[in-house]
C-alpha cells in the first residue's frame, strides 16, 4: 500500500515537472513505488495458493498486466477524443493538452484504489506462534539492528540462492536487455525502415504494443496447461525463441499492417516471461523466504536494464552505426541467446499437483 501511495503521488506530480531532472527524479521514485507494490504482491500470490495453482496465479497476473497496458494505450486515443480540444496548460516551454494531465491523474487514482482493494479484500495468513515469537524478538532489537536485518537477510539469501536462480539470472540478463532495446528503439526503427515521421512512428509503435498485450491477454492462461503438460522450462524456452524471431523479422516487413503479425509471437513470449519464471522460482525456494527471493528476482530485471542504459548508447554509436534497425536486430539476437541459456535450466522435481503448502505469513 505504501508503494502504491508513493507511485500515485509521483503520477500526480509528474505533469508539473518544470525541469528534466525533476521528471527523472520522479520517474526513479515512481519505479521504487511500483516495485514496492508489485514484489510483495507476487510473494502474496505464492503465500495464498497451493503449488498446483501457482502457474494459474502468476499467469493470471500476467493476463491482468497485459490488460492494464492495453487500457493505458487505449486511454491515449480515448482521452484525446473525450477531453481533447484546444484546452492546454502552458506553464512549460510547450503547451500540454489537458487530457494528458487527466491520464496521469486517473492512473494515480487507479494505482491506489486497486491495491487498496487487494489489501482490504484479501487477508494475509496469520503468523504461527513461533513466527509471532520471532517478530517480538526482532521488535525488541535496537533500532539500527532492526534496520540492518533485512539487508543481512538479502545477503544471506543470495549466498544460499539455488543454482536454478543463478542460471536464470543469465537468461534474465539477455532477456531484459533485449526488451529494453525494443522499448527504446521500436519507434525510431519505423522512422528508418518505413520513412515515417515521428508522429506516424509513435502511432505505429502504439499499435504494436497494443497488439502484443492483447496477445498476452489471449494466451496467458492458455500457457498454463501447456506448462503442466510439457514443463514450464520448455514453454519458457519456446517463448523466448518466438520473441527473438519476432524482433528479427520486424525490420524486414514494410507493410504497416503485416508488421503487426510478429507482435502476436511477441505477446506469447511476454505472457510467458511475466508468469512462468515466477511460478518456477516459487516452487523451488524455501517458502519462508519466498518474499526475499521474489525481490532478488526483481533485481535480476532491474540490473540488466541499468546495464543496458549505460552500455547500449556506445554500442549503437560505435558498432551499429546509429541504426535503429540494427538495434532491433541486436535485441532479437539477445533473445535467441537468452533462449539458448534457458535450455540450461533444470526444473526441480517437485510435487506440482500437491494441494498442501506452508504459508510464509505474508513473506518478507
Amino acid at each position: 500500500m505504501i508503494g502504491a501511495l508513493i507511485g500515485s503521488m509521483c503520477l500526480f506530480a509528474f505533469p508539473f515537472s518544470s525541469t528534466l531532472w525533476f521528471a527523472v527524479g520522479l520517474l526513479w521514485i515512481l519505479d521504487v513505488g511500483n516495485n514496492m507494490a508489485m514484489e510483495p504482491y507476487r510473494a502474496f500470490v505464492g503465500d495464498k495458493l497451493p503449488n498446483k495453482q501457482l502457474s494459474f496465479g502468476y499467469q493470471m497476473q500476467s493476463l491482468f498486466v497485459g490488460a492494464g497496458i492495453v487500457l493505458a494505450n487505449a486511454s491515449i486515443f480515448l482521452f484525446q477524443d473525450w477531453f481533447g480540444g484546444a484546452e492546454t496548460v502552458s506553464n512549460t516551454a510547450e503547451a500540454i493538452p489537458k487530457w494528458l494531465y487527466y491520464s496521469f491523474f486517473i492512473g494515480a487514482i487507479l494505482s491506489v484504489s486497486t491495491i487498496l482493494w487487494s489489501v482490504l479484500k484479501t487477508p494475509e495468513i496469520p503468523p504461527s506462534e513461533e513466527e509471532f515469537k520471532h517478530i517480538k524478538e526482532h521488535n525488541a532489537l535496537p533500532f539500527f539492528e532492526r534496520i540492518k536485518t533485512p539487508f543481512l537477510e538479502i545477503i544471506d539469501a543470495i549466498k544460499d540462492m539455488p543454482k536454478f536462480m543463478w542460471k536464470l539470472s543469465g537468461v534474465y540478463l539477455f532477456q531484459w536487455y533485449a526488451l529494453f532495446v525494443y522499448w527504446q528503439f521500436i519507434s525510431p526503427m519505423f522512422e528508418e525502415s518505413m520513412n515515417f515521421d515521428k508522429s506516424q512512428a509513435l502511432s505505429q509503435a502504439a499499435k504494436m504494443n497494443t497488439t502484443y498485450n492483447v496477445s498476452t491477454i489471449v494466451f496467458a492462461l492458455a500457457l498454463v496447461p501447456l506448462a503442466l503438460k510439457f514443463g514450464g522450462k520448455k514453454v519458457y524456452v519456446f517463448s523466448l525463441f518466438l520473441t527473438g524471431i519476432a524482433m528479427l523479422s520486424i525490420p524486414y516487413i514494410h507493410d504497416p499492417l503485416l508488421v503487426i503479425l510478429p507482435m502476436v509471437l511477441f505477446g506469447i513470449g511476454w505472457a510467458a516471461m511475466m508468469g512462468i519464471p515466477y511460478s518456477m522460482v516459487s516452487k523451488i525456494v524455501p517458502q519462508e523466504r519466498r518474499g526475499v527471493y521474489m525481490g532478488i528476482l526483481n533485481m535480476m530485471i532491474v540490473i540488466p536494464m541499468g546495464i543496458q542504459t549505460v552500455t547500449f548508447g556506445p554500442i549503437v554509436k560505435n558498432l551499429l552505426n546509429d541504426s535503429a534497425i540494427s538495434a532491433i536486430l541486436f535485441g532479437g539476437v539477445f533473445f535467441i541467446i537468452s533462449g539458448v541459456l534457458a535450455l540450461r535450466l533444470k526444473e526441480p522435481e517437485t510435487d506440482n499437483e500437491s494441494d498442501s503448502f506452508i504459508p510464509s505469513a505474508g513473506g518478507h
